[in-house]
């Protein structure tokens, strides 16, 4: 089953408990901000994505706070999905 939360401490440790980073599309950093953020999993099966970059939790925690932004997740996997805080009222 899967929950949604904007609690950093909560999203960082599922995250880095399956191997996640925090990473940003390479076309859109640095175009007036970080650009749009996703969590990575590069040892994942199939993960290699060339369009991603890796960034900072703090870069990655600033653009998910300026955007309202919160994280779906599935506890015992790697699924996620980032959406606005709107969404998931």
């Amino acid at each position: 089953m899967s929950e949604t939360t904007t609690d950093h401490d909560k999203i960082r440790k599922w995250a880095e408990q399956h191997g996640g980073k925090p990473a940003v599309v390479k076309s859109t950093h640095g175009q007036g901000g970080v650009g749009i953020i996703r969590i990575e999993f590069p040892d994942a099966p199939n993960s290699k994505n060339d369009s991603l970059e890796e960034i900072s939790w703090e870069e990655f925690f600033k653009q998910f706070e300026d955007h309202k932004l919160a994280v779906v997740f599935e506890p015992k996997s790697n699924f996620n999905k980032i959406i606005g805080r709107d969404s998931a009222k």
